[in-house]
């Protein structure tokens, strides 16, 4: 029984300083400023942003910011209490990746003739299921959407050819395993609460 109690604290406590890869969604109205009131949390707390996408979401006037930081549970926790402090803050939410649908997307600007001479590169292309998007003399456009890992494995490849001009990869996009959006559940308890009032 004592030696059931030391293995699960022991797991508990590994847990709680076991830094690992959070998502984070932001609801909140769209309001200037509110972008910098989120990433001081972050700073305050000396986390690291690794990504972060800004977009609309499914509700009108209500902006979603989707944002990756490497943290332990409990930072992470206190990081969303401290965010949905924020006036126009709707809601704020930590997900593992196992809770999420997420993707990312990357471009890369390869030289045409590279790509011509050497079969090799529309190998690795295809391997990929990336696409190619713009071709001209100079130089080429290959569009990969997908896992982290898969685009920096395509480009791991592409630089082994010499063939890439440029790169660039965007924040991670997600999108949560419920039905519906946990804020529009939020915004329809508020609604009904000013409703009775």
């Amino acid at each position: 029984m004592l030696t059931k109690y030391i293995t699960d604290l022991k797991t508990e406590l590994t847990m709680e300083t076991e830094k690992k890869l959070y998502t984070l969604i932001v609801h909140s109205e769209n309001v200037a400023g509110i972008l910098n009131q989120i990433t001081a949390v972050f700073t305050r707390r000396q986390i690291n942003i690794e990504s972060l996408n800004v977009s609309a979401s499914s509700i009108e006037g209500v902006h979603r910011y989707t944002i990756t930081a490497y943290a332990t549970r409990s930072e992470i926790e206190r990081v969303v209490l401290q965010i949905e402090r924020k006036v126009d803050v709707l809601q704020c939410q930590f997900f593992e990746d196992s809770e999420i649908f997420m993707q990312e997307i990357a471009l890369f600007k390869i030289i045409t003739s590279v790509m011509m001479s050497n079969p090799e590169v529309s190998q690795i292309i295809r391997k990929y299921q990336a696409n190619i998007i713009e071709v001209n003399p100079t130089f080429s456009v290959v569009e990969k959407s997908g896992k982290k890992d898969d685009i920096m494995d395509l480009n791991r490849e592409l630089a082994g050819t010499g063939c890439i001009l440029q790169f660039v990869s965007s924040g991670r996009i997600a999108i949560t395993r419920a039905r519906i959006e946990h804020v529009s559940e939020y915004l329809d308890k508020i609604s009904r609460r000013f409703a009775k009032d």
